[in-house]
Protein backbone atom coordinates (compact mmCIF):
# COMPACT_ATOMS: atom_id res chain seq x y z
CA UNK A 1 0.00 0.00 0.00
CA UNK A 2 1.13 3.53 -0.73
CA UNK A 3 1.42 5.90 2.16
CA UNK A 4 -0.34 9.25 2.00
CA UNK A 5 1.94 12.17 2.70
CA UNK A 6 0.17 14.83 4.77
CA UNK A 7 2.16 18.03 4.37
CA UNK A 8 1.85 21.53 2.88
CA UNK A 9 2.81 20.40 -0.65
CA UNK A 10 -0.37 18.36 -1.02
CA UNK A 11 -2.53 21.49 -1.25
CA UNK A 12 -0.63 22.85 -4.24
CA UNK A 13 -1.58 19.82 -6.33
CA UNK A 14 -5.35 20.01 -5.79
CA UNK A 15 -7.63 22.44 -7.61
CA UNK A 16 -11.31 23.29 -8.00
CA UNK A 17 -13.04 21.02 -10.51
CA UNK A 18 -15.07 23.33 -12.72
CA UNK A 19 -15.32 24.37 -16.35
CA UNK A 20 -14.28 28.03 -15.98
CA UNK A 21 -11.47 29.30 -13.80
CA UNK A 22 -12.73 32.84 -13.26
CA UNK A 23 -11.85 35.13 -10.37
CA UNK A 24 -14.16 34.60 -7.39
CA UNK A 25 -14.42 37.07 -4.50
CA UNK A 26 -15.24 36.31 -0.84
CA UNK A 27 -18.81 37.46 -0.04
CA UNK A 28 -21.01 37.30 3.05
CA UNK A 29 -24.43 35.81 2.19
CA UNK A 30 -27.27 36.84 4.54
CA UNK A 31 -30.39 34.66 4.70
CA UNK A 32 -33.83 36.08 5.49
CA UNK A 33 -33.70 34.69 9.05
CA UNK A 34 -30.42 36.54 9.74
CA UNK A 35 -27.99 33.62 9.45
CA UNK A 36 -24.84 34.23 7.41
CA UNK A 37 -22.56 32.14 5.20
CA UNK A 38 -19.19 33.03 3.66
CA UNK A 39 -18.93 32.02 0.00
CA UNK A 40 -17.13 32.91 -3.22
CA UNK A 41 -19.05 35.07 -5.73
CA UNK A 42 -18.27 36.28 -9.25
CA UNK A 43 -18.67 40.01 -8.40
CA UNK A 44 -16.73 41.88 -5.70
CA UNK A 45 -19.43 42.62 -3.11
CA UNK A 46 -19.26 42.73 0.67
CA UNK A 47 -22.77 41.52 1.51
CA UNK A 48 -25.29 39.64 -0.62
CA UNK A 49 -28.82 39.44 0.80
CA UNK A 50 -31.46 36.93 -0.23
CA UNK A 51 -34.91 38.37 -1.04
CA UNK A 52 -37.57 38.21 1.66
CA UNK A 53 -40.64 36.03 1.07
CA UNK A 54 -43.48 38.54 1.41
CA UNK A 55 -46.19 35.85 1.52
CA UNK A 56 -44.94 34.70 4.95
CA UNK A 57 -45.14 38.22 6.49
CA UNK A 58 -48.15 39.60 8.38
CA UNK A 59 -50.47 41.78 6.30
CA UNK A 60 -49.55 45.07 8.03
CA UNK A 61 -45.80 44.53 7.63
CA UNK A 62 -46.20 43.43 4.01
CA UNK A 63 -48.13 46.63 3.16
CA UNK A 64 -45.55 48.76 4.98
CA UNK A 65 -42.72 47.19 2.96
CA UNK A 66 -44.62 47.74 -0.30
CA UNK A 67 -45.21 51.42 0.59
CA UNK A 68 -41.50 51.82 1.34
CA UNK A 69 -40.49 50.08 -1.91
CA UNK A 70 -42.93 52.00 -4.16
CA UNK A 71 -43.41 55.52 -2.78
CA UNK A 72 -46.28 57.68 -3.99
CA UNK A 73 -46.12 60.53 -6.47
CA UNK A 74 -44.13 63.57 -5.37
CA UNK A 75 -46.18 66.54 -4.26
CA UNK A 76 -46.05 69.56 -6.59
CA UNK A 77 -43.98 72.47 -5.30
CA UNK A 78 -45.56 75.86 -4.89
CA UNK A 79 -43.80 78.48 -7.01
CA UNK A 80 -42.84 81.75 -5.37
CA UNK A 81 -44.32 84.97 -6.64
CA UNK A 82 -41.81 87.47 -7.94
CA UNK A 83 -44.15 90.29 -6.93
CA UNK A 84 -43.65 89.58 -3.21
CA UNK A 85 -39.81 89.73 -3.27
CA UNK A 86 -38.04 92.91 -2.17
CA UNK A 87 -35.29 93.47 -4.76
CA UNK A 88 -33.38 95.94 -2.59
CA UNK A 89 -32.30 93.12 -0.25
CA UNK A 90 -30.52 91.35 -3.14
CA UNK A 91 -29.01 94.53 -4.65
CA UNK A 92 -25.53 93.74 -3.27
CA UNK A 93 -25.30 90.51 -5.31
CA UNK A 94 -25.74 92.22 -8.69
CA UNK A 95 -22.74 92.90 -10.85
CA UNK A 96 -22.07 96.46 -11.94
Amino acid sequence: TASIRRNSNRVAVSHLHRQQYGRLYPVLLVHTDGSTIRLRYKEPKRILMLPLDSSALPEAERKARLRKQFPGKPKPRMEEDIQGIDLDTYKRFWKK
